[in-house]
């Protein structure tokens, strides 16, 4: 696709918390290259994404610190590359989930060792405190239901003692979102959620209804190569797809993000990428306007 100006701001702006963030933000997941990548991403093409990003207007981005290899972390990517910060920038990061070094997710946080984890973000990204910390709930380590009641309050506690600003949820289901907003108000609402899975269209609604963010992850495809181990291009739909793609003269990848922004308003995009060429992809994504009949036909396609 096309585009006479290549920004950031060219899918509007949300109000997170006290912060005006472009819808367009960047996810830092797949900055250092992926655990089962035969090598590591260069740490001079990471940071060269990064200072592009904010040059195009990024000014949110989300991280953890349990997105590292043995040899490089995000965070310490993010410092390198963007400090000092620019004064618009919104970084948040996830905690509750920890990973071993060989990169295997081997612990989940009793809610006093979640200041321990906030700590750990800040010191690596240099900051004196976060703009967002959400609650990483499930991650495959037996947190996927029950209550989020005890770790959310842990993080009111740790905002209240000027660690953070703000408070957001990840992979929760519509009950524990509505069980956290009575007892703080959250500012977005991290799913993982596409074209093709649309199981949260619950939290969606809420999210919209209650003026939070909806971040969804993996919003391009969900399972696309290297996302996950022994992930695969999600084909579903992949002919309506194309042929919305080729009338834009635009990838798949940017339909996809263009229909993933078009849920609402409050939906920020968060795509990662270690490439400088899919960064500016990702971002004209934002520009890209689907017709009625576009949409219908992409809302008509189901999860495979």
């Amino acid at each position: 696709m096309t585009t006479t100006t290549l920004s950031a701001q060219s899918a509007g702006t949300w109000q997170l918390g006290d912060r005006t963030v472009n819808r367009i933000g960047f996810g830092a997941m797949r900055l250092t290259g992926m655990p089962w990548d035969p090598a590591p991403r260069s740490r001079e093409s990471a940071i060269a994404v990064l200072r592009r990003a904010v040059e195009l207007g990024v000014n949110h981005i989300d991280t953890a610190a349990f997105y590292f290899l043995p040899t490089r972390s995000s965070n310490e990517l993010i410092a390198t590359a963007l400090q000092p910060y620019p004064d618009d920038l919104v970084i948040a990061t996830k905690v509750g989930a920890s990973r071993s070094r060989a990169g295997e997710f081997e612990s989940y946080a009793r809610p006093e060792q979640l200041r321990a984890q906030v700590e750990q973000n800040i010191r690596e990204l240099g900051r004196d405190h976060m703009d967002v910390v959400n609650l990483r709930w499930g991650s495959g380590l037996g947190k996927e239901g029950g209550s989020v009641a005890e770790h959310v309050g842990a993080l009111v506690e740790l905002r209240e003692a000027g660690l953070l600003r703000h408070i957001g949820i990840s992979n929760v289901n519509a009950d524990q979102l509505l069980e956290a907003l009575a007892i703080t108000p959250i500012v977005e609402v991290q799913n993982r959620y596409g074209l093709t899975e649309r199981t949260d269209d619950d939290v969606l609604a809420i999210t919209a209804e209650r003026g939070i963010a909806f971040v969804p992850f993996f919003a391009m495809g969900a399972a696309i190569a290297g996302a996950v181990p022994g992930g695969s291009v999600d084909t579903t739909g992949a002919d309506v797809v194309a042929r919305i793609a080729a009338a834009h003269d635009a990838s798949p990848s940017q339909v996809r993000l263009a229909w993933t922004l078009h849920r609402g308003p409050h939906v920020l995009a968060i795509p990662g990428t270690g490439s400088l060429d899919h960064l500016e992809e990702n971002i004209a994504a934002g520009s890209l306007q689907l017709s009625e009949e576009e949409l219908a036909q992409l809302d008509g396609i189901a999860a495979g």
